[in-house]
């Protein structure tokens, strides 16, 4: 039996104020998304957390639905921000939970992972950038749009290349490699 899986990011949330008094403080992703859950390395997905039913069109084994919440501000002239790889349950499913293996969550697990990683990325390269609130667009957006590009091909890439976790050796490749750049960018993981 063959099972597939695939992520379907949705596009960047991203809030932004400039000026005195027009800020606002960044939300966790919780608050912004209601349902959702932020990423943690000490919560593991389960099939419990995936709340949606697939429709009769749709091929996979499961589907995870994640995103990047990013919550960007500028108060009294000072820029601030969130990000947050978030899991999004109502949208999330597996077609069979009685059928559904452990490798198959390893391999949804994994997409939720490269979210996490690529929130990362987008932390790293917000921490070494020198945002100006007055002039803050388009740079941010162009930074953040890149940053969502390179995740998006890196999770198609990731499907083609393991098989949609099909090939189990690929699979095993693709989770020593994710962990090794989340360790590489700890330093830009939530606290």
């Amino acid at each position: 039996m063959s099972f597939f899986s695939f992520l379907t990011p949705l596009l960047l949330a991203s809030h932004l104020f400039q000026g005195p008094g027009q800020g606002t403080q960044a939300t966790a992703a919780n608050d912004a998304t209601p349902g959702t859950f932020t990423w943690s390395a000490n919560r593991p997905l389960t099939w419990a957390d995936f709340k949606s039913k697939p429709t009769p069109s749709d091929r996979l084994a499961a589907l995870t639905s994640a995103n990047i919440d990013v919550q960007a501000a500028c108060q009294d002239f000072k820029f601030a921000s969130t990000v947050r790889a978030i899991f999004i349950p109502t949208e999330s499913w597996v077609r069979d939970p009685s059928k559904a293996t452990p490798n198959l969550l390893r391999h949804e697990q994994l997409h939720f992972d490269i979210t996490e990683l690529y929130a990362r990325k987008l932390r790293q390269k917000i921490s070494l950038a020198k945002f100006d609130c007055e002039h803050l667009q388009p740079r941010f957006k162009n930074m953040s749009n890149a940053v969502f590009a390179e995740w998006q091909r890196e999770e198609a890439r990731y499907d083609q290349e393991t098989n949609h976790g099909l090939t189990t050796d690929r699979q095993r490749g693709w989770e020593v490699n994710i962990q090794n750049q989340l360790n590489q960018l700890a330093q830009f993981a939530v606290k």
